[in-house]
């Protein structure tokens, strides 16, 4: 999650973003607005030197961390080579206690920029995923006018070999033995534009040879083929809403998508943020408005906290129906270890109003009820991302860690089935938060040590790097 505020020369934002996917726990953002914080002086070039920029984060952190007393007191930055591994280092008790799964970190300050007001990233346009047993990579979903999707790579195609040329295409079987999943991405190459990779893809018609070429494209959070529609589930009309992603172009989409439900009288409700990393709160808050036509305006939607040295930055978010707004009587919210922050802030936000007629279905979530502030130093294009604030819910539940299923009142297991597109009723998660709906049994989530259980023999994961940039922050699994 992230939180956006104006704070002169340090330029504070905060955010609830995403996992990065998979096992790799690198975390990502959401922004929500924060006061503007004590300016210092602009930096000048000749400052950012590696133990410049080192001692300016580590000074931030003393000042916003939100687990403040696991920081060292002092810790000599001389043997770091990089200001990351240092606020790894500082952060490590903290990461430890998995309190801050790798969600403290430094980025570019234009990188995130671009991303979040259009989505703007370079890559081929698709969502991977791995099975880590069979040691294969699929196509989870791809996005509206990229390389992968003008050559026909979709949801559910198999990325079988990977090259820089016919004549050097390996196994990604071959790959994933000798590198694991890390050698995938290595594979794939960097996120650059121009970076041009051979891949042999298995679908429903046959194996092929594509080159795809990484090009800049802007990310539509709902997409224009699957992303809003109302679904005929024997007469009863139930709106489906997928967000990949919680950014500004997020808006006008989202409003439009509930105006066509409230038109059409729909009440029952399936939000899909299966593979949602997170983004900015504002977003997440829209979307909570959107379905918040029966809240009164007293409702709260979620309390924001810092440490007990800047108390004086919490909030209280209120619910705030839009034009827009529907009044459901019972939500289904997909999602699966890559549904992370902003997406669980929303979930979270419905359980103390809507009890057992809100249902997570899928898998269990990623568990990052913390956010992150964004303090900037312009001349270094540095942003360092803090986690500074908890977020609860109105019964002040901010405990979710491990997940939000064991804080539902009722969940339902479901496969994410790549057999199926998106937003289509028959595809498993789909079909089961209908069940739901419709008042149908299920076998909830597993928590606890039964969760630790089947995670360890989960067959996907979405693919990440060790490092994610901002789009495989919020987009877990995007290349």
């Amino acid at each position: 999650m992230k939180r956006r505020g104006i704070g002169a020369a340090l330029g504070v934002l905060a955010m609830l973003s995403g996992c990065g996917g998979g096992s790799n726990e690198n975390g990502g953002g959401t922004i929500v607005d924060v006061p503007a914080a004590t300016p210092t002086p602009t930096p000048t070039p000749a400052s950012c030197s590696l133990r410049s920029r080192q001692d300016w984060a580590a000074g931030q952190l003393q000042e916003w961390y939100l687990f403040g007393e696991t920081l060292p007191a002092f810790l000599d930055p001389s043997p770091y080579a990089s200001v990351d591994s240092y606020i790894d280092a500082l952060t490590a008790t903290a990461r430890a206690q998995g309190r801050d799964r790798y969600f403290t970190y430094l980025t570019s300050i234009a990188e995130e920029n671009a991303y979040y007001q259009s989505g703007s990233s370079a890559g081929f346009g698709f969502r991977l995923i791995y099975d880590t047993q069979a040691r294969r990579v699929f196509v989870a979903e791809t996005f509206e006018g990229t390389p992968a999707l003008s050559a026909g790579v979709d949801r559910g195609a198999e990325i079988v070999a990977v090259g820089t040329s016919t004549a050097d295409l390996r196994a990604v079987s071959d790959i994933m033995a000798t590198s694991g999943a890390q050698g995938v991405v290595d594979a794939l190459g960097p996120s650059t534009t121009g970076t041009a990779r051979v891949l042999r893809v298995a679908d429903g018609a046959g194996t092929r040879t594509v080159t795809l070429t990484k090009t800049d494209y802007s990310l539509t959070p709902v997409s224009t083929r699957y992303g809003a529609r109302i679904l005929d589930d024997g007469g009863r009309k139930v709106g489906y809403v997928n967000l990949r992603t919680f950014i500004n172009t997020a808006d006008p989409a989202l409003r439009e998508a509930f105006l066509g439900f409230r038109n059409a009288g729909v009440t029952e409700i399936i939000v899909d943020l299966r593979y949602n990393g997170g983004g900015l709160v504002a977003i997440g808050e829209l979307l909570g408005d959107l379905m918040g036509a029966n809240r009164f305006a007293s409702d709260i939607f979620s309390y924001t906290t810092f440490r007990p040295q800047k108390s004086s930055e919490n909030e209280v978010r209120n619910f705030m129906a839009q034009p827009q707004s529907v009044a459901p009587t019972r939500v289904a919210f997909i999602g699966t270890g890559g549904t992370a922050s902003a997406s669980e802030l929303v979930i979270n936000a419905f359980i103390p109003y809507l009890r057992a007629n809100a249902a997570l279905i899928g898998t269990n979530t990623y568990g990052k009820p913390v956010g992150q502030i964004a303090i900037d130093r312009t001349a270094c294009d540095d942003r360092l991302r803090i986690v500074a604030f908890a977020v609860e819910n109105a019964a002040r539940n901010a405990s979710y860690f491990n997940g939000l299923a064991g804080s539902m009142d009722a969940t339902c297991r479901a496969p994410d089935d790549l057999t199926r597109p998106l937003g289509d009723p028959q595809e498993a998660s789909i079909r089961q938060a209908l069940d739901f709906l419709a008042g149908r049994s299920c076998t909830p989530i597993a928590t606890g040590q039964a969760a630790r259980a089947l995670t360890a023999a989960a067959e996907r994961e979405l693919l990440s790097p060790l490092r994610p940039d901002v789009t495989q922050r919020e987009t877990p699994g995007a290349f």
